[in-house]
Formats: structure tokens, C-alpha cells, sequence
């Protein structure tokens, strides 16, 4: 049985919140699939990580639906832990840095994935992607042992994004806040492209010299955190008991 007081209640609890909040926040952006995919994070200088239990979907997510892991895929998991465990242990093993990892199967993005596209400076969120999104191409399965989990790991190298091909896609980074938004800006970035090139075979992209410019102004550490802050608001007004989470 997995020991959770190797990380401060204080701390298990703020990561459940938030990784509730996540969940529900992702719901709203369209990356619903009934009960599949996951959200994650590892509280800082702990081996245990926190993540969405099995058959808990998004939209209904609570504190109460995230349960503790090790990072150790030698040690036994909790009956209720979510069959793609592996892939964020092989993640957190092989990244010491990143902190919080999102899977989800968004449609815009799966689409993309499966194509031979790369993302384009169209909009804000291409902008910030530039540069190429490896595909995980070895299978499509769900990711259920270790072994697959290291092979995902080592696709996704240094990069902060992954298409798994018709599959779904992976976010990695030292926050949930910024995980989450993350895993928004690739979706949405992925259907503004499809849509352009549905739509005309011919569109203007940010030309290269105002490339930086965007990501450190619109996608700074302290604007993604704005963003986690009103997408946190835009759900207080939806579920008004949400802000009674301890």
C-alpha cells in the first residue's frame, strides 16, 4: 500500500484541489472522453505524485477523485489508481524538473496528430508551439506497462507537447496551472489550424521576428498563471460550489 504521509497533508491536499480544478477546467475546453484521460502532479522534493483516480471523468472531478502514487513503478499501485499510471511515472522519471502532467483526448488535437501537419504561426497558440510536437507513432494503444511509458517518455524528450497518434496528447510542465493551460492552447491551436486550411488554401502566419515577442508577453509564466486565475473565476460562476473546496 502506498504511503502517503511521505508528502505533508498540506501539500496532498492543495495538489487535489487543484488537479479537481483542473480536471473540471479541461471539461469546459473540450477535452472530455467519458471517464479517460488523466491529470497529475508530483509535490516538489516528494517520490509521490498525485493523479485523477479510474472511471472519473473530468467534468465531475472533486478532490476526493485524486489519489496518491509512486513515482516508483515498482512499488504497488492503489486499486483505484487509472491504468496509464506508467505513462506519467515513466514521464516524472526521466523529467526531474516537470511537476504536473495532462492527458487528454481532445478532438481538434487528435485530428491533428494524426496528420502530417505541422503547427503554424496562425495564431497565438500556434505561435507558441512553433518549432514541431513529436508524434508518438510505435502504437496507439492505451499506455499500460512501464515499458511503453519510457518509449512515450523518450519521444517526448525536452519538449513540453506530445501527440500520441490517434490516441491523444500529452502536456508536461512544472505546474498543473500550467499544464492545463497548456493542453487549452494546443487544442485550440490545432483547430485554428484545421479550420484554415479547411477553409482556404491560403493564410498569413506571425511573421518570425514578433515570435519571441509573443512568448515572452503573452505566454510568460506570469501570463499563464492569469489564465489558470480566470479560467479558475469562469468556473466559480458555473459551479459556485466549487469555491467550497478544502
Amino acid at each position: 500500500m502506498v504511503n502517503e504521509t511521505r508528502a505533508p497533508a498540506s501539500g496532498q491536499a492543495l495538489q487535489r484541489r487543484q488537479l479537481a480544478l483542473a480536471s473540471r477546467i479541461l471539461s469546459s475546453q473540450g477535452h472530455d472522453d467519458f471517464n479517460q484521460g488523466q491529470v497529475s502532479s508530483r509535490l516538489k522534493g516528494s517520490d509521490r505524485l498525485v493523479i485523477k483516480k479510474a472511471m472519473s471523468g473530468f467534468m465531475c472531478a472533486e478532490p476526493a477523485d485524486m489519489i496518491a502514487c509512486a513515482v516508483d513503478p515498482a512499488e504497488p499501485a492503489p486499486a483505484e489508481a487509472p491504468p496509464e499510471l506508467p505513462l506519467h511515472q515513466a514521464i516524472y522519471r526521466s523529467r526531474p524538473e516537470i511537476g504536473a502532467i495532462v492527458h487528454t483526448h481532445p478532438e481538434n488535437a487528435l485530428i491533428f496528430g494524426a496528420t502530417d501537419y505541422e503547427i503554424e504561426a496562425i495564431s497565438h497558440e500556434g505561435s507558441f508551439f512553433l518549432g514541431g510536437i513529436p508524434r508518438f507513432t510505435e502504437s496507439s494503444q492505451t499506455i499500460l506497462n512501464y515499458d511503453m511509458g519510457v518509449k512515450v517518455a523518450k519521444c517526448l524528450g525536452e519538449n513540453s507537447a506530445l501527440f500520441l497518434c490517434n490516441h491523444g496528447i500529452v502536456l508536461a510542465a512544472k505546474t498543473i496551472r500550467q499544464a492545463t493551460v497548456l493542453a487549452i492552447m494546443l487544442e485550440r491551436a490545432c483547430r485554428i489550424q484545421l479550420l484554415a486550411k479547411a477553409t482556404t488554401t491560403q493564410y498569413r502566419t506571425s511573421s518570425e521576428h514578433e515570435l519571441l515577442d509573443k512568448k515572452e508577453y503573452i505566454y510568460s509564466d506570469v501570463a499563464l498563471k492569469s489564465y489558470w486565475d480566470t479560467s479558475v473565476a469562469n468556473l466559480y460562476q458555473r459551479f459556485p460550489d466549487v469555491k467550497e473546496w478544502n
